[in-house]
């Protein structure tokens, strides 16, 4: 697998949020997390051949991406430590465990938008990926804006029911 490949760019991209958390909860310094995620991106795309498909593909990436930080810190030696190694360990372990559970709640997520009614993905799609405001759907649907508001908090709580339900019958 390589870099440019669409399969590789798309589990980099669904990724991204689940890196730039686990660099964050390593080294919370949003500047410096940012930066760190890019560099930790520039080594996913030269080592995509080393990946191998089928397996967690977060997981691999945030073991990466604890290195990137485990060398900043190191660059950073006249600064004092942020965290004991010890305590910076465990912060790794534990953020590798929820790597895990976030891919969990994510596939559950894709499922239950899957099986939502086409004009409530509508909705969803037009008021979060477009920036769409509620009053100007309220007004291209020809409704109130609380109704409108009142339907979004409807789909929104269908939505988190259904991703509950997915991952307790997953950890079932």
């Amino acid at each position: 697998m390589d870099c440019s490949s669409d399969e590789f760019i798309l589990l980099l991209t669904n990724a991204q949020s689940a890196i730039y958390a686990c660099i964050f909860a390593l080294h919370p310094d949003p500047v410096a997390a940012h930066d760190l995620l890019q560099e930790t991106n520039l080594t996913l795309c030269k080592k995509a051949s080393d990946f191998e498909l089928g397996t967690n593909f977060t997981a691999w990436a945030t073991r990466i991406a604890r290195y990137h930080v485990l060398n900043y810190r190191r660059r950073l030696k006249r600064e004092q430590a942020i965290f004991e190694p010890d305590l910076f360990e465990e912060l790794c372990f534990v953020q590798e465990q929820r790597s895990d559970e976030i891919d969990r709640y994510l596939d559950a997520m894709r499922d239950c938008l899957r099986h939502l009614p086409s004009t409530h993905r509508q909705l969803l799609q037009e008021r979060y990926t477009s920036n769409g405001s509620v009053s100007a759907l309220a007004s291209q649907q020809g409704k109130s804006v609380a109704a409108i508001s009142q339907l979004l908090y409807r789909i929104r709580q269908s939505l988190m029911d259904c991703i509950y339900r997915k991952v307790q019958e997953a950890n079932a």
